[in-house]
């Protein structure tokens, strides 16, 4: 499991712009996280990779 913090690393992005997504949408790019009882969210790793596997993907396609 990541933090906000570490998934928005590993995404390129601020920590604030998943944090936004999260309350608009109740999911970041399709992701949600757990909530932990110490008011930290937790996502999963599996779900990240996938999404990061498939931007890297996606962005193979567009360079060929």
């Amino acid at each position: 499991m990541l933090t906000t913090e570490q998934l928005a690393e590993k995404l390129h992005v601020k920590p604030n712009t998943i944090r936004s997504a999260l309350c608009r949408t109740g999911s970041y790019m399709g992701i949600r996280p757990t909530k932990l009882p110490n008011r930290f969210l937790a996502w999963p790793d599996d779900a990240v990779e996938r999404l990061v596997a498939q931007s890297q993907n996606t962005t193979e396609s567009q360079q060929a």
